[in-house]
C-alpha cells in the first residue's frame, strides 16, 4: 500500500468519526442492520485482520499499541457476529510468515494473545452461545503457554455446535495443503486408501477445517486496503465472495462488517455455472 492510500484511509476514518459523534452513525447502523437481516446471511465468514501496524504508524504510535487495539477490536467483532447471527467465523490472526518478524514484536503479540484467549476462556458467553473454538495452523511453532490456552479452549468447547470460531494462528494455506497431502499419502501407504479413491471429499477430510459443517467461507473479508488472500484458506476459498475494505483493522466497525455482508447479498453466486 502506498502513502497516498494510507492517507486516504486515515482521512476517511476522521470523517466517519465525526459522523459517529454527530449521531448520524447510530441511525445509519440501525438502518443497515435492518436491511441486511431482511436477506439471507452468509453462513461462514472469514476475516483477515490486517492493518494494525500501519494504523499505529499513521497515528504515530508504537507497533505494540496497534496490536493491542486490533485485539480489542477482535473481541468486539465476536459480539457483532453473534448479534447479526453468523454461525461460522474464521479469523486470520497470525500467518506463518508473521513468525519471521523481530523477536520483540512477536513476544508482544504472543503475550497479548495469551491474555485475550485467557479472557475468552473465562467468558461465560462462549457457553451460553454454544461456541466451538478451534485453532487452525501449525500451533506447535507457538510458545508453550499459548499452545496450552488454545488447547484448553478447544477441550472446553469441543461438545458445542451452535456457533464455530476458528482462530487461524501460525497458519499458512500452503502448509495446510502439504499436511493434507501427507495424511492422504500415509493412508494410501498403509492400505487404508487406494489412489483411485482420492477425490475432493478425501482432501477436505484432511484439512484443518474438517470439523466444520461448512468448510467453504461464503464471504472472505480483508481490512486495510490490501487486495490479496495471502495464502488464506487456499482450498476452501475457491468460490468465496471476496470483499476488500479500505479501513485499518483497529478502526473496523460494525457498519463495516454489515457493509461487507450487504455487498455479499447483492452478488449473484454462480459457482462457475
Amino acid at each position: 500500500m502506498g502513502l497516498q492510500q494510507e492517507f486516504d484511509i486515515g482521512r476517511k476514518a476522521v470523517l466517519e468519526s465525526f459522523l459517529q459523534f454527530s449521531g448520524i452513525y447510530s441511525l445509519y447502523e440501525r438502518r443497515l442492520e435492518s436491511e441486511i437481516l431482511s436477506f439471507p446471511l452468509p453462513n461462514h465468514i472469514a476475516i483477515i485482520l490486517d492493518g494494525n501496524r500501519r494504523w499505529a504508524k499513521y497515528h504515530l504510535l508504537a507497533t505494540q499499541t496497534g496490536h493491542f487495539h486490533g485485539a480489542d477490536k477482535a473481541e468486539e467483532l465476536l459480539n457483532w457476529i453473534h448479534d447479526i447471527g453468523i454461525k461460522i467465523t474464521t479469523l486470520y490472526v497470525l500467518s506463518t510468515e508473521n513468525l519471521d518478524r523481530n523477536d520483540q514484536e512477536l513476544q508482544n503479540i504472543y503475550e497479548l494473545l495469551e491474555r485475550k484467549l485467557q479472557r475468552l476462556y473465562e467468558d461465560p458467553r462462549i457457553h451460553k452461545r454454544q461456541m466451538k473454538i478451534k485453532a487452525i495452523g501449525d500451533t506447535k511453532r507457538l510458545p508453550r503457554k499459548l499452545q496450552e490456552i488454545l488447547s484448553k479452549l478447544e477441550e472446553e468447547t469441543a461438545q458445542y455446535n451452535e456457533m464455530f470460531l476458528n482462530i487461524a494462528i501460525a497458519y499458512g494455506g500452503q502448509k495446510e495443503m502439504v499436511d493434507a497431502v501427507r495424511k492422504i499419502a500415509a493412508m494410501a501407504k498403509s492400505g487404508g486408501l487406494s489412489v483411485e479413491d482420492i477425490d475432493e471429499k478425501v482432501i477436505e477430510s484432511c484439512l484443518y477445517t474438517s470439523h466444520l459443517p461448512q468448510q467453504e467461507p461464503d464471504l472472505i473479508l480483508r481490512s486495510s486496503g490490501e487486495k490479496r488472500l495471502s495464502g488464506f484458506l487456499l482450498w476452501q476459498s475457491a468460490y468465496s465472495e471476496l470483499v476488500f475494505m479500505d479501513v485499518f483493522w483497529p478502526e473496523f466497525r460494525k457498519i463495516d462488517l454489515m457493509r461487507a455482508i450487504r455487498t455479499f447479498q447483492r452478488r449473484k453466486r454462480r459457482y462457475g455455472r
